[in-house]
């Protein structure tokens, strides 16, 4: 993994010599600690000194120089090496953009280099650690699973392949949250069917997150608000069936059996069609 790896914090002596110089190379484009004109520095000298900003812990000023050495010896090694370390640190500055757009000149510029694996990974965590409270807009947690899911797929056998399956669930099961709570904002002012219609998202498209107990009982709930007798009674066996274990089979088996009905399959509906396909072992 590029960022794990070991920090030298040789400098060159020229180098080494002006480090004390406490001038900061933000305020001064194309030159190093000191005024001395980067050109002055080998690509090997301004790395290690984007490694030894990394090391003290600004990585704002890690990503500049290895930005340098970027710009200043394009071609060389050193180039390849500095820019998935810039990707890095300017994911540790949470600057996700320009780590992104690091990530990303590193997959087109090195497709089959052992850190392109790494590169993805980095581009998919720029999205995932931006992932807002579930009550704000999801796009960000879209685009992660669907950069996530480039790890996943095209870098099956890397190390980062099993973080990225653990956090795409993660994020799988945030957008379902981000359902279940307009589902329930909808239940509580009495607006069944809109309420219903996030629900059954759960269900239907979110089924393997830790939302779905939950949003078969809330389906329990509306239908019976409703007075659809069938519906609900499917969903409590879809969840007598699946999650007999959740307290939320518990309260709709209250609900149900309070009102002298059984929780089995019954009528036609979406539900009575999810529920014969887990029956039939075909539960997607």
């Amino acid at each position: 993994m590029a960022g794990g790896r070991s920090r030298k914090g040789v400098i060159g002596a020229a180098f080494s010599a002006i480090l004390l110089v406490g001038c900061s190379a933000q305020e001064r484009p194309g030159f190093g600690p000191g005024g001395v004109p980067m050109e002055t520095y080998s690509a090997q000298q301004i790395f290690e000194r984007g490694e030894y900003e990394l090391d003290a812990s600004d990585a704002e000023e890690a990503a500049y120089y290895f930005g340098e050495v970027e710009r200043l010896y394009p071609y060389s090694e050193w180039a390849k090496r500095a820019l998935i370390m810039q990707a890095f640190a300017y994911h540790q500055d949470r600057d996700y953009e320009n780590s992104r757009g690091a990530a990303q000149r590193y997959i087109d510029f090195y497709p089959t280099d052992e850190d392109a694996a790494y590169a993805q990974y980095l581009l998919a965590l720029s999205y995932y650690d931006q992932i807002e409270e579930v009550g704000r807009d999801q796009g960000l947690t879209f685009q992660a699973l669907q950069a996530l899911r480039t790890v996943i797929e095209r870098y099956p056998d890397s190390e980062y392949a099993r973080s990225s399956i653990l956090k795409f669930d993660l994020a799988f099961d945030h957008l379902a949250g981000k359902e279940m709570e307009i589902g329930r904002y909808y239940l509580k002012r009495q607006n069944y069917g809109a309420a219903i219609s996030r629900f059954r998202v759960v269900v239907e498209d979110f089924q393997t997150t830790t939302h779905t107990p939950e949003a078969l009982h809330r389906l329990v709930e509306a239908y019976l608000s409703l007075g659809l007798t069938q519906e609900a009674q499917t969903a409590g066996a879809i969840l007598g069936y699946n999650y007999q274990s959740t307290d939320w089979y518990q309260d709709s088996y209250k609900l149900l059996t309070g009102r002298g009905l059984e929780l089995e399959a019954a009528g036609d509906s979406w539900l009575a069609q999810v529920y014969r396909q887990m029956v039939r072992g075909q539960w997607l």
